[in-house]
């Protein structure tokens, strides 16, 4: 079993991805109110080695000489992967290693005002940067960044780096309601993606639990009008798609493994990921297509959310 790849998992925008983490749990620079993974237990903006670089290149050799090509290959994991401070090595290793296979970036963005970063994400084929809010107030409600980290840097860096980067930029906006989807928020938010010029807009919402209580995803017909809102041609709503079951990387023996396990008794996400081997971010997958499907609900107690039958 491999500690920094996970996967290949099945991806509604990217396909079979196999996942490359190079954080661990759970380093970011921001504190997000929704996030699946769960809590930031290290909010920092600090860029470092956080997990050895020659044992990611050993895990990445051994995989492609004995595994087949996945559809892509993509930088996610439990924390913002931009925060080490080798990504671009790896990147490049891999482009070397692989110079067929597209790689993606899922980074909150957030570290694009700092050159190095942006440099060190230019040979990626697609970044997946997020942006939430437009003003100072809705970023720390939503996003609760690290110290130091403003929505102005944030903006700052996305529009430069959107200027310097030669693949494709696909911006996802996660759309809370009561958070950021008052008129004057979205009103901003347009004005900053035309100034970013995305390959792709990228509307999403909860699917699952965040880490607050009182929180909602948004409704089609929210997302909806948040979409007409705009008015722009290249925004599309990715929130709630159970097709992801039609991807044919979708193992459906991994999905029973999730409903055998949880019909033993209720499991949190780490719970799952424990007894499976497999990464929070691989189950989470599973676990949208089977809440879609109507096969399972959360129930809140004292340790967090735990995932039964329904």
């Amino acid at each position: 079993m491999y500690k920094f790849l996970f996967g290949p998992v099945p991806s509604r925008r990217l396909g079979m991805s196999l996942g490359v983490d190079l954080i661990p749990k759970k380093v970011c620079s921001l504190d997000c109110v929704y996030c699946e993974v769960g809590k930031t237990t290290k909010l920092t903006l600090e860029r470092k080695e956080y997990v050895k670089t020659e044992l990611v290149k050993n895990e990445l050799t051994d995989y492609f000489n004995n595994n087949p090509d996945p559809d892509f290959i993509t930088f996610s994991g439990y924390g913002e992967p931009s925060l080490n401070i080798k990504i671009g090595e790896i990147l490049n290793f891999i482009k070397q290693l692989k110079p067929n296979i597209p790689v993606a970036v899922l980074t909150n963005g957030t570290l694009l005002y700092n050159e190095d970063v942006r440099k060190s994400l230019m040979q990626a084929d697609v970044v997946l940067p997020s942006l939430d809010a437009a003003s100072e107030e809705a970023f720390k409600k939503i996003n609760r960044p690290a110290d130091g980290l403003t929505i102005k840097k944030h903006i700052d860096g996305l529009i430069k780096f959107s200027k310097e980067f030669k693949g494709k930029i696909w911006l996802e906006i996660f759309i809370l309601p009561g958070y950021n989807d008052n008129e004057s928020e979205l009103i901003k938010l347009k004005k900053i993606i035309l100034e970013i010029k995305p390959d792709s807009v990228q509307l999403n919402t909860l699917d699952r639990p965040g880490t607050l209580n009182d929180l909602r995803g948004a409704s089609h017909i929210e997302l909806k009008h948040v979409l007409d809102f705009w008015g722009l041609e290249n925004v599309i709503i990715i929130a709630n798609s159970p097709s992801r079951k039609n991807i044919k990387s979708y193992r459906t023996d991994t999905e029973n493994v999730i409903l055998e396990t949880i019909s033993r008794r209720p499991c949190t996400v780490d719970d799952i990921s424990k007894i499976t081997g497999k990464h929070v971010n691989e189950i989470n997958k599973y676990l949208d297509v089977l809440e879609a499907d109507d096969k399972i609900k959360t129930v809140k107690q004292e340790r967090g959310f735990f995932y039964q039958i329904k």
